[in-house]
């Protein structure tokens, strides 16, 4: 067992998911962060556990062939990002290990595995952001939280949100410090304002500002959102979301309309798409689309099918099939963006769709229950993936084919093992980058019915 400070030569041999280098001691893994396999260094232990230990380096002897001056001034205190001190080649290598390990470690799986797909643009990518309001020196933040910790990192130019994001909150940060808008204190519940959220279509280049209070404010938030409408005449929707409840959820469910409209308009697929605060949406447009097209593929349309799309959000990757199936059926637990993929399959005239507001497992065992036999289902769950009444319910209705989009290849490799002790096969794997620079990665798999 190592000791905490005690300083040990180290050679990083792998990586984690999370983008922490790994190496070895007299067989003891050491995890260091920002480092890339080859690296050399003096490593010094922060925190020493019975079979494996923490550091950070201490001095690097010699840098791997990998490693590249990172071109964020935050990089090292954001929690954000995982990568910037590596080449983006090298960081997709180390995603597409991540998917593999997943599936064959926790899963036992064997699919084919296809190479990643990596992001044409791995900056300036992210439709969404969402940056917390504090008070730092006595003066008005907004930024980013650090790893692990709700302290604030000033910061508004992030290279992953696109570049107006940063102008636009600069502009109103000015604004908040002259009139003395008071930022939300988390450790005493008191203050105004908790959240700068930012939407953009990536077709439409509309943009959505999004207040998120404590309280109703829109006297206090007239003058500055009229003022950022004149300066940024994208700004096409500036809405008020009111969160008096002293948790980390960001968003309140009250969402009131401050000027134009209650909702910005994107295309994704070909599809028009509305999306309100509350809507989900992949926050890197070009690679979701790339990612949806693959779905599409994997699902093996030819017009005569039935699909059904859990966790379907707004609808997007279902309406993107609708004109290759019989009938689709939607089913998501957020109400308003039930919403939004109803409008949007009507502002689509996309006649053969339907969305239920439902929680997936519930709904997938009355489908079940009622002999309901989708030829297609799509799978699209949140990190944690799918429970097993989901899975059980799904294989119930007997589907040919089974697609699975996720954003954790932990989870998704679980899941997967599930499905195939009660009859499906992971045919393929296909690691898709959505996040560069950071520790995610999205995957799409194909499950067929074992004959």
């Amino acid at each position: 067992m190592r000791k905490k400070n005690e300083i040990v030569p180290l050679t990083i041999t792998g990586m984690t998911a999370e983008g922490n280098g790994v190496g070895r001691i007299e067989g003891e893994a050491v995890f260091v962060p920002r480092t890339a396999v080859g690296d050399k260094l003096q490593c010094r232990i922060v925190k020493a556990m019975p079979t494996y230990a923490f550091g950070i380096i201490e001095q690097l002897e010699e840098p791997s062939l990998d490693r590249i001056q990172p071109d964020c001034p935050v990089y090292a205190s954001c929690g954000g990002c995982a990568f910037r001190h590596m080449t983006y080649q090298a960081e997709c290598n180390v995603k597409q290990q991540v998917v593999e390990d997943a599936f064959v470690r926790i899963g036992g799986l064997h699919p084919v595995f296809l190479p990643i797909l990596g992001c044409d643009t791995p900056i300036g990518y992210r439709n969404k952001a969402q940056y917390p309001v504090g008070m730092q020196n006595g003066q008005a933040v907004c930024g980013f939280y650090a790893k692990r910790s709700h302290r604030i990192v000033p910061y508004t130019h992030c290279a992953l949100q696109p570049p107006l994001f940063g102008e636009i909150l600069e502009a109103a940060l000015e604004h908040i410090r002259q009139q003395g808008l008071q930022p939300y204190d988390e450790q005493r519940g008191t203050g105004l304002l908790r959240h700068l959220y930012l939407r953009q279509g990536y077709h439409s280049g509309e943009v959505m500002l999004c207040f998120v209070v404590t309280r109703p404010a829109r006297e206090q938030l007239m003058p500055l959102s009229q003022q950022l409408q004149h300066r940024f005449p994208q700004l096409t929707s500036i809405c008020m979301n009111v969160n008096p409840a002293r948790t980390n959820v960001i968003l309140g469910k009250r969402t009131e309309t401050l000027l134009g409209q209650a909702a910005i308009r994107d295309t994704m697929c070909g599809i028009r798409v509305e999306l309100s605060p509350h809507a989900f949406y992949q926050v890197n447009t070009a690679q979701a689309e790339r990612l949806y097209g693959i779905a599409r593929e994997f699902a093996q349309l030819d017009g005569r099918q039935s699909l059904l799309d859990l966790y379907c959000g707004t609808g997007t990757i279902g309406l993107s099939m609708a004109d290759g199936v019989k009938h689709l059926t939607g089913v998501e637990v957020i109400p308003q963006a039930v919403e939004n993929a109803i409008r949007n399959a009507r502002e689509n005239r996309i006649e053969n769709a339907d969305f239920h507001v439902g929680d997936a497992a519930q709904w997938a065992q009355q489908l079940a229950q009622r002999g309901e036999h989708p030829d297609v289902i799509v799978l699209d769950p949140p990190r944690k993936g799918c429970d097993a009444q989901t899975l059980e319910a799904v294989c119930r209705m007997a589907p040919q084919r089974i697609v699975m989009i996720s954003c954790n290849p932990a989870t998704a490799a679980r899941d997967c093992a599930l499905l195939d002790k009660m009859g499906y096969h992971a045919q393929k794997v296909q690691a898709v980058d959505l996040f560069p620079r950071t520790g995610h990665v999205e995957c799409v798999v194909l499950m067929s019915r074992k004959k």
